[in-house]
């Protein structure tokens, strides 16, 4: 299983129209072969004291949005990316000036997870929900690959 993040720069002052165009995705990944599920996290720009060990909030922090989607493998990622949907749910792009850089393309093969056994062969159908999460260890299982 493989997670890809995007994190993505955005400028203060576009926070609210970048989520809203994530509030209104068509969902065409969804229905891609090996898809498992996206996410969107905005971020928290925090700062943290080391003497006194305490966090409080940045408002001068700048933190990048990651998008995440969970693949059953790197390769239905690939035929997503090479995909007529891929093209469609990319074509409206939004202003540059939404953006404080360039965006970071990042691909991650998932080790553990508390709430998946991540060595099955199929974890997750495309399209379906990830399973809440455990509430004893003892549900929680690591299957080599």
């Amino acid at each position: 299983m493989v997670v890809v993040t995007n994190r993505i720069p955005v400028a203060k002052g576009h926070e609210i129209d970048f989520e809203d165009r994530f509030k209104r995705r068509v969902h065409l990944v969804d229905r891609h072969p090996g898809f498992i599920r996206n996410e969107v996290h905005r971020p928290r720009p925090m700062k943290l004291d080391h003497e006194h060990g305490t966090w409080s909030d940045d408002p001068d922090g700048q933190g990048y949005y990651e998008v995440k989607t969970w693949w059953r493998s790197f390769e239905d990622f690939v035929a997503w990316t090479n995909s007529p949907d891929f093209a469609a749910a990319h074509s409206s792009r939004p202003p540059k000036d939404m953006f404080s850089g360039p965006n970071v393309l990042e691909v991650h093969d998932l080790l553990t997870s508390t709430d998946l056994d991540v060595g099955a062969a199929d974890p997750a159908p495309a399209g379906s929900r990830v399973p809440p999460m455990s509430t004893q260890a003892s549900d929680v299982r690591f299957s080599p690959k």
